[in-house]
């Protein structure tokens, strides 16, 4: 491919608990060289759990890089090795204590393909049932219950700013319309 770069050399510039930080010099297309910084992440699913009565299940919590408490859909980080479907069921027994009757996945996206590898497993959850799993212990969550309408609202609104949570929303209405 014409615009391909290829690494020439990646340094491991951070090793954190969640993230590695890279800096990549690659090969331009055009023969000159440059460096590419990568934020590698080991992806991620986020949930649009909706209720047998429409009722979209949401959750506040506080996001420190964020500066303070955002509304958003369930959302976990994947394990080593696991399936986006097992870990979408993992996290919504986890965060808001139910399994889904049905799973379904509604697209996948890179978060910020400028510099993350991040990729998020996006899916609509239906047929709720009460699940028991243990919350994590460095998460604070509280549950939100609102109509699918009102949620799509405060997407359009800006009441619900984080990304993942309004293309869930967004495509969970479109899919449920």
């Amino acid at each position: 491919m014409a615009i391909e770069e290829l690494c020439l050399e990646s340094k491991v510039v951070y090793e954190g608990k969640l993230l590695k930080v890279r800096a990549d010099r690659v090969h331009l297309p055009g023969g000159s060289e440059g460096v590419r910084e990568v934020v590698q992440h080991p992806g991620a699913v986020a949930m649009v759990p909706i209720t047998e009565d429409g009722l979209v299940v949401l959750v506040e919590q506080w996001r420190y890089a964020a500066g303070g408490p955002l509304l958003e859909i369930p959302a976990g980080t994947l394990e080593p090795g696991e399936e986006p479907a097992a870990c979408a069921a993992r996290e919504l027994a986890e965060e808001i204590g139910c399994r889904a009757g049905r799973l379904e996945l509604l697209t996948s996206f890179f978060v910020a393909p400028g510099y993350s590898s991040e990729r998020i497993h996006l899916f609509l959850a239906r047929d709720l049932e009460p699940a028991e799993a243990e919350a994590d212990a460095d998460e604070a969550i509280e549950e939100v219950l609102v109509p699918l309408a009102d949620a799509v609202a405060m997407v359009k609104d800006g009441r619900i700013e984080d990304a993942k949570s309004c293309l869930g929303i967004l495509l969970a209405a479109e899919r449920c319309a």
